[in-house]
């Protein structure tokens, strides 16, 4: 008989014994079976959700030796998987194809298969509602699919962004509805994703990890899990301060973005250069930490986690202040960018009401593909409203989808922007010659400072 095979009929033996004696000894047979499973990579891994958070994390426990399947809505991805096709930038195809091939990854859409899973992990999209209220319908159904084939010896980590208490309050009663208890049967933890799309120099690997669990016991394989695949876990108290580490992160971010983009309203009025302001602050090698304006935020966690903290604290009786002025300032931004537009237009005696506008750039951060909640949409919208004929370039972006509508960009060329009243640089791809771009232009309304160093009577900058 192997070893695994023993603990396992001890661990049914032991189910027989009386409730004071399986506390203090099933729970250890249990957890050391699971912890075996996880050292030695024959654990299957489960992940639910592969997108920018969850297909480069089922890579990386692919990679490592551990078997893993994904397990997503949308069919799409799944055949787009199987064929060794990667949608997700920081993924590429030649590094995701041996993986398939080799059958260490793969991907379905029945999510009956999760009852063959060791360890499941949670890494859907927890977007914001109309109401600014969470949604987390997508963590609910992920929970009652999982609930549907939970099984003793499983370990459950949600990685979704969320307010503090959902892994206890409403992730936890699902899972125990079934009559498993965790701590005993089954282990659960919140482990707050940090994927940073298109940054080449902190990957999945080698950014510490964060971990917290209901009980001990789930905090320790959870981090067993990850410290199979990062080169540091940090183990906090609980999963409430697990999910406060991750609204702490970006609401710091969030908050000084607000102030910076409340500093260069500040610098307009006193027609200062608001970069030439930051950039000498920074050289202050204490004490300060540089942030930069933009036309607002974008992204799949720092225009919305913000909102979970300030949702959660008003059940509380209590005001975010300083996270719901950051949010108002934020939020302001492409309306200020749309006055910029409106009044260098005005000068060239020229109305927004009709006008060719391009804009560069419609993903929300440099080198990427992603458009979630993108200011360059926003200012689409914007601009459209006010009568401008708007059209879009992005080397990074096709198409884009506003309502009911899929918009194709434009291909890049000095006749494009020559033909055009306003162009305005929206993101900071690489790609952008910002020289060549001020040289075509009629009008360069530049959001993201990339013409620095260039001056010229048609150049107007945030």
């Amino acid at each position: 008989m192997n070893s695994e095979h023993y603990l396992y009929s001890t661990a049914i033996d032991l189910a027989r014994l009386p409730p004071m004696r399986y506390n203090s000894a099933l729970v250890k047979v249990v957890t050391n079976l699971l912890q075996k499973k996880i050292q030695n990579r024959t654990a299957k891994i489960g992940i639910l959700g592969l997108g920018y958070v969850g297909l480069p994390l089922a890579c990386e426990f692919a990679k490592v030796g551990f078997q893993v399947t994904g397990f997503e809505v949308d069919a799409s991805k799944v055949a787009s998987l199987l064929k060794g096709k990667s949608y997700i930038e920081d993924i590429p195809e030649q590094e995701l194809r041996p993986l398939i091939l080799k059958k260490a990854l793969g991907a379905t859409t029945d999510f009956s298969h999760l009852r063959k899973m060791d360890v499941t992990i949670i890494c859907v999209p927890t977007p914001l509602r109309k109401t600014k209220d969470p949604d987390i319908s997508f963590i609910a159904e992920s929970a009652k699919a999982i609930a549907r084939t939970l099984h003793p010896q499983q370990l459950v980590v949600l990685e979704s962004t969320t307010y503090p208490g959902t892994t206890k309050e409403f992730v936890l009663p699902i899972l125990e509805a079934g009559g498993l208890n965790v701590g005993k049967d089954f282990y659960l933890a919140f482990s707050p994703e940090r994927i940073d799309p298109g940054n080449k120099q902190f990957r999945l690997a080698n950014t510490p990890k964060v971990v917290g669990g209901i009980t001990p016991a789930c905090s320790h394989l959870a981090s067993a899990i990850y410290a199979s695949i990062v080169s540091q876990v940090v183990s906090v108290s609980s999963t409430e301060s697990a999910e406060m580490v991750k609204l702490l992160e970006n609401t710091f971010r969030a908050v000084n973005i607000g102030l910076v983009n409340e500093i260069a309203l500040i610098c307009d009025k006193l027609h200062l250069n608001v970069w030439e302001v930051i950039e000498a602050a920074a050289t202050k090698p204490y004490g300060f930490m540089p942030f930069y304006p933009g036309p607002g935020l974008g992204g799949h966690c720092i225009p919305i986690d913000p909102h979970y903290l300030s949702w959660k604290m008003k059940a509380l009786n209590f005001s975010a202040r300083f996270i719901e002025l950051a949010e108002e300032v934020n939020s302001h931004m492409p309306d200020y960018v749309l006055q910029k537009i409106v009044l260098a237009l005005n000068y060239q005696r020229k109305s927004i009401n009709g006008a060719n506008i391009l804009l560069l750039g419609v993903a929300y951060k440099s080198n990427v593909s992603d458009t979630r909640e993108s200011p360059a949409l926003d200012l689409y919208l914007l601009l459209s409203e006010q009568g401008a004929k708007v059209a879009f370039h992005d080397p990074w972006v096709k198409s884009i989808e506003l309502g009911a509508k899929r918009i194709t960009g434009k291909p890049y060329s000095p006749a494009l922007l020559q033909a055009m009243d306003a162009v305005v640089l929206t993101t900071a791809h690489r790609a952008f010659d910002a020289k060549e771009i001020l040289k075509h232009s009629r009008l360069l309304i530049d959001t993201r400072n990339m013409t620095r160093g260039l001056t010229s009577k048609k150049l107007v900058r945030l």
